[in-house]
């Protein structure tokens, strides 16, 4: 296995894939293999290594889920109870219904509360700029703020839909981070510290780069129409008011690589426990119900392609993870998990065989074919190896 993936990586960055890439395959009793190749900045001469740090922008989705998950074994957070008990303004949250034909954008109350489970699993109504019209409209109609601004309005979006009657991703798990922050009376940087990431030695993963994980940082670099990538500069907020538990970590893959093995270990990596098995059992699980996950349509382009995991198959949604109803081509059976970061990184999680992996390259828009394609090679050939 471990000379096969290097081979793979390496011919995918000579491919242009990217500029480099970090990759990691685990099973539960450890890593399996770690590898780098490439550049972490195009025509640097700076060799990627595994211990290069990138913006992993929504894989801390799931990082957020499972501290959330541990408020609600402890009864501080309830999965069905209304949000809007924890953080009031979602008492307050409407449904955009459209626009008038003055163009002022027409909004009602929402038929059902918004709940922790729809916000780990996107039925919340909650959406995203980059892949709903309305609601990039609806920012463009009223000057609303944008997300990336990280301050605190920039969240107080109308709905699309009715909670529970949709899947379409967004900006819930943000909200769940405010509500782990709500009820544990930290900045989710520092309850992440204390009783995740800090536990299960994820030392590299963190919101702001500590002065060693700048030194180890990936370039984002954006794919011009021509195919060839350039760097580019992503210029931080100039107020952030909160840490963004939807897609504000950096990290390793390395570090992402123990949070895999937790979840394969049901909630305990090398002795230390941070969720109960029952837990584990539970996010990866289907929560929504005959409801399927649906393709992404880009309404940004220079952000995000079109994108969708296995067309064709269906994919429900876990806390916080996709599933595959389906075996894929990859050789992941049904029932494994995954996702991604806008920047091309992407995970799985196959509790059936006991394996996963995690994937960082650092390029722009997202769901590039040649970076998604090299980390289906990646899984691909653990599978080849495996059977």
């Amino acid at each position: 296995m471990k000379s096969g993936l290097d081979d793979v990586l390496a011919a995918g960055i000579q491919a242009g894939a990217a500029p480099g890439a970090v990759a990691i395959v685990v099973n539960r009793d450890g890593v399996l293999w770690q590898g780098a190749a490439g550049e972490r900045a195009a025509g640097s001469g700076v060799e990627m290594t595994t211990d290069t740090v990138g913006a992993i922008f929504s894989m801390t989705k799931a990082i957020t889920g499972a501290a959330a998950m541990q408020l609600v074994e402890q009864g501080k957070l309830d999965l069905d109870a209304p949000a809007g008990k924890v953080c009031p303004w979602l008492h307050e949250v409407q449904v955009l219904d459209g626009f008038a034909d003055s163009g002022e954008p027409r909004l009602r109350a929402p038929r059902s509360p918004v709940t922790l489970r729809n916000l780990l699993t996107h039925t919340s109504g909650f959406t995203y700029e980059l892949w709903n019209a309305n609601e990039a409209r609806w920012k463009e109609t009223t000057g609303a703020l944008s997300l990336f601004t990280l301050e605190n309005k920039a969240l107080q979006t109308p709905l699309a839909f009715d909670p529970g009657t949709r899947w379409e991703y967004g900006t819930g798990i943000d909200w769940a981070g405010k509500m782990v922050e709500a009820v544990s009376g930290m900045t989710l940087g520092e309850y992440f510290a204390k009783f995740l990431t800090g536990p299960l030695g994820m030392s590299d993963t963190a919101f702001t780069h500590s002065p060693s994980m700048l030194e180890r940082a990936s370039a984002v670099h954006t794919r011009l129409p021509d195919g060839s990538l350039q760097t580019m500069e992503l210029p931080p907020p100039e107020n952030p008011e909160f840490e963004m538990g939807g897609g504000g970590l950096h990290g390793t893959m390395s570090d992402y690589g123990k949070f895999i093995r937790m979840i394969l270990n049901d909630g305990e990596l090398d002795g230390v426990r941070v969720l109960k098995p029952e837990t584990v059992a539970t996010m990866c699980e289907n929560h929504i119900g005959d409801l399927r996950v649906q393709n992404l349509k880009t309404v940004a382009p220079p952000f995000s392609n079109d994108a969708e995991f296995f067309p064709g198959q269906p994919k429900s949604w876990g806390l916080t993870f996709q599933i595959n109803e389906t075996a894929a081509d990859t050789g992941r059976p049904a029932g494994t998990l995954m996702w991604a970061g806008l920047a091309n990184s992407f995970f799985w999680i196959d509790r059936s065989n006991g394996v996963g992996g995690a994937y960082l390259s650092q390029i722009l828009p997202f769901a590039d074919e040649k970076s998604m394609a090299l980390f289906f090679d990646i899984e691909r050939t653990v599978y080849h190896s495996l059977a």
